[in-house]
């Protein structure tokens, strides 16, 4: 079966040349997501809001590839700040408190300054 190419129609996968999520061999690969809604290109001052918003755009490309967050079994999150990261963890317990993937949190800077987290999941699609 060949590759499946899921994308938002995020500026950043043109410009860059990239995928939001591909989905080969049962598994689905999202792409590192930030908190842009990538409809109107606005983006939250707040981390937390951040973080709901990228697992908005992360459900959507994981449902258009046959998944659901359910079926997340992976997922770094990566952030400039590290004192940022508390305020994010009832956002991703909400998300994927039920799927309680692998996780890894990662400081570094981000492509944009008024990114102030980016998430990448991992999923498995359902009867693989």
């Amino acid at each position: 079966m060949a590759d499946k190419l899921i994308s938002t129609g995020s500026p950043f996968e043109a410009e860059i040349g990239y995928s939001r999520a591909v989905v080969a061999d049962g598994w689905v690969f999202v792409a590192g997501t930030t908190g842009f809604d990538y409809a109107t290109m606005e983006i939250s001052d707040d981390v937390a809001a951040q973080a709901d918003q990228t697992f908005r755009t992360i459900a959507g490309a994981l449902a258009e590839a046959g998944a659901s967050m359910a079926d997340v079994v992976r997922v770094r999150y990566i952030l400039p700040d590290a004192e940022d990261w508390p305020a994010c963890w009832p956002v991703t317990r909400n998300w994927l408190g039920e799927a309680r993937p692998a996780a890894t949190m990662i400081v570094a800077a981000l492509q944009d300054p008024r990114m102030k987290i980016e998430i990448e999941v991992t999923a498995r699609l359902p009867n693989s």
